[in-house]
């Protein structure tokens, strides 16, 4: 069986850790940081988890050896 192919713009975007939950980083804090509140800013900087089964199910159909 030929090798599955990891997508590689999700794998830059998206981590698993050990149980398995897909853990990622919020988009919007590379530029721009001047107009943007301190309070937004601080949110920005706490990594997320999915929570939605569909959404875990596509990332990992995209990460198919579980990219860390």
């Amino acid at each position: 069986m030929s090798k599955l192919k990891t997508k590689k713009g999700v794998a830059k975007r998206f981590r698993l850790n050990k149980k398995g939950k897909i853990k990622y980083s919020p988009g919007g804090k590379s530029h721009l940081m001047s107009s943007k509140e301190p309070e937004r800013l601080r949110k920005l900087r706490k990594s997320g988890s999915l929570k939605g089964r569909k959404e875990r199910r596509f990332i990992k159909s995209m990460l198919p050896y579980g990219s860390n």
